[in-house]
C-alpha cells in the first residue's frame, strides 16, 4: 500500500495533483484513486491479475522524482519530419541523463517547434519540408500558402536557431 512517505518523498511538483486524492488511499479507505492528474503523466503498472502494481507505481514516482525537470509531458514531433534526428537526439540525451546539452537543445528546438505547429501550422510544415529538401507539397483547401512575410518570419525562426 502507498503511505504518506511515498508521496512525501516525490517532488513537489509530481504530487500536487495527486495530495488530495490519495489520502484516503493512504490510509486504507477503500482501494481507488483518481491517479489522473499526475504531473507528469505516469503509465498505471497493473499485476496479471488487472490490479494497480503499487509496488511498481511506487517506483515510479520515485524514479520521476529524480528527474531535474518538470512539467514534461510528451512532445509535439511535427519538427522531427523537419530535424527528426535532432529530436531523436534529444531523446537520447535525457535517456543518458545529459540534462545540461538535453536543455540547450530543447531551446533550439522550440521556436521552430512552435513555428511548425500553433504558430504556421501545416502550410508552415510543408514549406520547412521544401526547405530540408522533403517534399512538402501545396496546401489543400481550406489552408493557404504562407505569404512573404510568413515565410520569412518561419525562416527566421529556424536561421536564428541554427537549423538553416
Amino acid at each position: 500500500m502507498l503511505g504518506p512517505r511515498v508521496w512525501s518523498s516525490v517532488r513537489q511538483g509530481l504530487s500536487r495533483a495527486l495530495s488530495s486524492t490519495v489520502g484516503g488511499w493512504a490510509s486504507g479507505e477503500g482501494r481507488k484513486a483518481d491517479i489522473s492528474g499526475i504531473y507528469p503523466p505516469v503509465t498505471t503498472p497493473f499485476t496479471a491479475t488487472a490490479e494497480v502494481d503499487c509496488g511498481k507505481l511506487e517506483e515510479n514516482l520515485h524514479k520521476l522524482g529524480t528527474f531535474p525537470f518538470r512539467g514534461a509531458v510528451g512532445g509535439v514531433c511535427a519538427l522531427a519530419n523537419v530535424l527528426g534526428a535532432q529530436v531523436c537526439q534529444l531523446e537520447r540525451l535525457c535517456l543518458t541523463g545529459q540534462w545540461e546539452d538535453a536543455q540547450k537543445l530543447q531551446h533550439r528546438l522550440i521556436e521552430p517547434n512552435t513555428a511548425v505547429t500553433r504558430r504556421f501550422g501545416i502550410p508552415g510544415l510543408k514549406k520547412t519540408m521544401d526547405w530540408f529538401g522533403y517534399y512538402g507539397g501545396p496546401c489543400r483547401a481550406p489552408l493557404r500558402e504562407l505569404s512573404a512575410a510568413q515565410e520569412e518570419a518561419l525562416r527566421l525562426d529556424f536561421t536564428s536557431n541554427g537549423w538553416l
